[in-house]
């Protein structure tokens, strides 16, 4: 059994969620005798936002994939995302208001229930 091409997999992977595919940076290092696989992946602005999803959904999902991946084959992978995004300085770090902001609990979201319409309960 060959090794995967873990680089066509995250780019598969990432791909729709992007704006601008074409600024997809990756690159894979494996250490064939360890059995580890580090990849780094680097997009540009919002796609990085994408990338990640809401509530990091999305980036969750691409590395549970991998891990899936990676445990058939006896390795272990480790993904790193690299970019700017609007919220992050120039060192990709988070400003301390957004780092406030974002460990802060949220309130449960509540909506409004579907009522049944009259005409099914003639």
């Amino acid at each position: 059994m060959s090794e995967p091409d873990y680089s066509k997999l995250v780019r598969f992977l990432c791909e729709p969620f992007l704006d601008h595919p074409e600024s997809l940076k990756l690159d894979c290092e494996a250490s064939k005798g360890l059995g580890r696989v580090l990849i780094r992946l680097a997009v540009e602005g919002e796609d990085k936002g994408r990338i990640f999803g809401r509530g990091g959904r999305n980036i969750l999902a691409i590395r549970n994939v991998l891990q899936a991946i990676a445990k058939i084959y006896a390795q272990s992978v480790h993904l790193e995302v690299f970019g700017n995004s609007s919220h992050e300085n120039k060192h990709g770090e988070r400003s301390s208001h957004e780092s406030r902001r974002s460990s802060a609990p949220k309130p449960p979201v509540r909506g409004n229930r579907p009522r049944p319409s009259r005409s099914n309960q003639e």
